[in-house]
């Protein structure tokens, strides 16, 4: 059974650059041969990239840790460690991508083959051919690979079609959507049979065509959450125009204005810009008992709406004897010839920032953080702090007396000193702990 997926929310973790490598050269005629320590390779990052033939998120359900790998260390010989392949997912069109930490829409995926970098690989560690120098020609310094990004996602898919049916259920949105399209969706005399939005092709005569949705779950409430309309009215935010059905076969001759209403009143709730969308009143179920008498009804109550600013257009239709079918989808790619196809994407832009694949500028963070734990072990955090230490070769004394200067430079031993700090106090920086000497 194929489920339709539109929001799921997944982990990525790009990989780790490579360690540069201690190493010396050692050829037998070579006097003083110095460094050759290589540097480490580039971590592979998470890439989501643009799948014209998926049409859910459905592949996320069971699969949601995304991990790149690392980078190859370096080698000796002043060999740089090979970096290692990005990891692309792939993503059905008009997926927007979230960060759950920050909220930001970070991308918005909709052109073919378009790619987004969400989590970006560490680079490679320097090896110590880089931290030779006149005083110490010979330095026993590397550096470990710099730390792959790790981000909490939200991906959410938003149909792309040019034409959306909208209208209360069972008005015969699933009816036309088969009679001009290929789709087949699942059609029944009981409300909410549609419980996911179907999307298809409509081919006219004249070698003209457009995609096609219908938006199920929209009733009174649905902004706010009341049956399928708020899971389903984020899929109309892309669409050019809109087809508003309306059931001309109730025996309630006002009903028809009271549904419209309410339908309209549901698109303004959830995003006034959705009126301004062209909008074709398609009165439905010609075919039935009391359909004439009730679209007259409707003309004569629309008619006398004074909030209306314009009196829409309505095209009445049966889906079933296919009358009038065929000259609805002509109005409809006149239409949509004469809307500006940006239309369907103002909604996003809006949304949308730019997105860097770096790590956001954090100027306002501090550069570290000092705590005590209950058993008076100072510990230190911080970002910027926690990356020089992952980045620092403990294994080799010149490494570990490198990233003392570092900590010293950053302010941090002053402020330990400041917050009380005795000579001999143990000081921990994740698993790692050492003792303080003034």
């Amino acid at each position: 059974m194929n489920m339709f997926v539109d929001q799921i929310k997944i982990e990525v973790h790009a990989g780790k650059g490579g360690d540069g490598m201690v190493a010396f050269r050692r050829e037998k005629y070579v006097p003083n041969g110095g460094p050759a320590g290589g540097d480490g390779g580039r971590g592979g990052s998470i890439i989501l990239k643009v799948d014209e033939g998926l049409r859910t998120l459905m592949d996320f359900r069971y699969h949601r840790i995304f991990k790149a790998k690392n980078g190859g260390n370096g080698m000796s010989k002043q060999m740089t460690g090979p970096s290692a392949e990005d990891t692309i997912i792939a993503v059905p069109q008009g997926t927007t991508v979230r960060d759950l930490d920050t909220g930001e829409i970070i991308g918005d995926l909709v052109e073919k083959n378009q790619e987004l970098v969400v989590a970006k690989g560490g680079r490679g560690g320097r090896g110590n051919i880089h931290f030779a120098s006149a005083k110490n020609p010979a330095p026993e310094i590397a550096e470990n690979g710099e730390p792959g990004e790790d981000h909490y996602l939200e991906l959410e898919l938003k149909m792309l079609a040019d034409v959306g049916l909208i209208g209360f259920p069972s008005v015969g949105k699933s009816t036309l959507l088969s009679v001009v399209t290929g789709a087949k969706p699942k059609i029944a005399a009981y409300e909410f049979t549609t419980l996911t939005p179907n999307l298809g092709m409509a081919m006219l005569p004249d070698g003209r065509d457009f995609a096609m949705a219908d938006m199920p779950g929209l009733i009174e409430g649905a902004s706010k959450g009341v049956g399928l309309g708020l899971k389903f009215l984020r899929h109309i935010e892309r669409t050019r125009v809109l087809l508003h059905l309306v059931d001309m076969s109730s025996e309630d001759p006002h009903q028809a204005i009271e549904r419209y209403r309410q339908i309209n009143k549901e698109l303004a709730n959830y995003d006034p810009e959705l009126l301004k969308r062209p909008q074709i009143v398609v009165a439905t179920k010609m075919d039935l008992p009391n359909s004439a008498d009730n679209l007259a009804a409707f003309k004569a109550d629309l008619a006398a709406d004074k909030t209306l600013e314009k009196q829409p257009e309505i095209f009445p239709i049966s889906a079933v004897t296919h009358q009038g079918v065929q000259q609805l989808m002509q109005l409809t790619a006149d239409l949509l010839d004469k809307t500006p196809a940006f239309d369907s994407e103002s909604h996003d832009k809006e949304l949308v920032a730019e997105y860097r694949a770096a790590a956001p500028d954090k100027k306002d963070e501090a550069d570290f953080t000092i705590t005590k734990d209950e058993d008076g072990t100072w510990v230190l955090g911080g970002e910027k702090l926690i990356r020089l230490f992952k980045m620092t070769d403990l294994t080799h004394e010149e490494s570990q007396l490198r990233f003392a200067r570092q900590l010293r430079h950053m302010g941090v031993d002053d402020a330990l000193r400041a917050k009380g700090v005795q000579d001999g106090d143990l000081v921990r920086i994740e698993k790692f702990v050492f003792e303080f000497i003034q």
